[in-house]
């Protein structure tokens, strides 16, 4: 599909219809968020009584390799979204064959899907990234570990995500045993960065060029998954302006239409590096991926935002004006992960014993140990406080 077609207006106007390809707990909070709007959304995805068709108003449930279930879905809605970026090409041909709305275009999709295209087009847009080498054979890693250097990270050009698919290798002698842990998949090698947080802008694109980004975020981790959100992240205006800058500068490469999430390293204030100190001469940032739908990064803006960002979803793909993305209180959302589930049911009465937790369950049948069950938001007049009630309401689910 062509970047300009994403600017086509949708068929429908007054009562659109999205179809989402996924069904996950981010269709979810679209589906719901839309329907104030009076905006339904029809999901399609191989599994039934899904996070998303449980409030959708129509689930398909077929292979994303059934194309001729895909060409009738398509047929049923006015503009076509994605729930998350690793759905087949094919897809997002078929919908621009019927003439629908791709928002973002499979040409992002096609970007964002790949580890070595994505960092390849942040490099030729002159995007601050960490050097980065393309490696399809032992003898690859072993030539970009000379360049790059030692410590670094091999990871799978796709498919990786919450830390999977990667492995840091502290020494060059390290590097078979990392190839074999690739299995011979296409991997980039990427220069390990002693940066000092990660960091993150949500924003949405409309079909008019419209831009609206919520303030920048500070992302803790656990085991390689988002554990905090602090919303807005504590750091100089200098540092917002230049995440929000560069965040823009990519959205408009890229022509996205669409809500899209970019993840950044922030270096330190004092770089006591010179390899540091060439990656963003100018800056502190460097983007490390992107995710081009709402964010884990983004849920905060449901109760600390004028307009969360899946109702900027919603919006934009409809091809309606953008909302505001101003913040309104200072939040905190930290996730709810299938490890909580390991004695039984969580206390749901006492997490909801603290008023200001508010509490999202994804309605996913099964829980594991590091899947995404849900969240809770905390809004406050400060982080701190709003991180204090935050952690205590998750810890008061399995009790002490």
């Amino acid at each position: 599909m062509s970047p300009t077609h994403a600017q086509s207006p949708i068929p429908n106007p007054q009562s659109p219809v999205i179809g989402v390809f996924g069904s996950g707990q981010l269709g979810r909070m679209l589906a719901l968020a839309a329907h104030p709007l009076g905006i339904r959304v029809h999901t399609f995805s191989p599994e039934r009584d899904t996070p998303t068709g449980q409030v959708a108003a129509r689930e398909i449930c077929a292979a994303y390799d059934d194309r001729d279930a895909v060409r009738a879905f398509v047929r049923g809605v006015d503009a076509v979204t994605f729930e998350f970026e690793n759905v087949p090409a094919h897809v997002a041909e078929i919908a621009a064959e019927e003439g629908k709305p791709v928002r973002p275009g499979g040409h992002v999709l096609h970007v964002a899907q790949n580890r070595l295209r994505e960092k390849g087009f942040f490099a030729d847009t002159g995007l601050p990234v960490t050097p980065f080498a393309p490696v399809h054979s032992l003898a690859d890693l072993e030539k970009g570990l000379s360049a790059i250097g030692a410590p670094a990270v091999l990871k799978t050009a796709a498919f990786g995500y919450d830390g999977k698919g990667q492995v840091k290798i502290d020494d060059p002698s390290q590097a078979e045993d990392a190839w074999l842990e690739m299995n011979s998949q296409p991997a980039i090698l990427e220069a390990f960065v002693p940066f000092e947080r990660e960091v993150s802008v949500v924003a949405a694109r409309g079909i008019d060029g419209g831009f609206a980004a919520f303030p920048l975020v500070e992302n803790r981790h656990a085991n390689h998954i988002l554990d905090v959100t602090l919303a807005p992240a504590q750091v100089s205006p200098e540092v917002a302006a230049e995440a929000e800058q560069l965040t823009r500068r990519l959205m408009e490469a890229l022509d996205v239409v669409g809500v899209l999430c970019v993840e950044f390293f922030l270096l330190p204030e004092v770089r006591l590096l010179s390899k540091v100190e060439l990656l963003n001469p100018e800056g502190r940032l460097l983007i490390n991926e992107i995710a081009p739908r709402p964010h884990n990064s983004g849920h905060w803006t449901i109760e600390g935002a004028v307009t969360s960002q899946f109702e900027q979803q919603a919006r934009a793909v409809c091809g309606l004006p953008l909302g505001s993305a101003a913040q309104i209180r200072p939040a905190v959302m930290v996730n709810l992960l299938g490890d909580l589930w390991t004695q039984g049911q969580p206390n749901w009465e006492a997490l909801l014993a603290y008023p200001t937790a508010k509490l999202h369950l994804y309605g996913k049948s099964a829980a594991r140990p590091g899947r995404k069950m849900g969240h809770v938001t905390v809004t406050a007049t400060t982080i701190d406080e709003a991180l204090e009630i935050a952690l205590a309401a998750r810890k008061s689910l399995v009790g002490q």
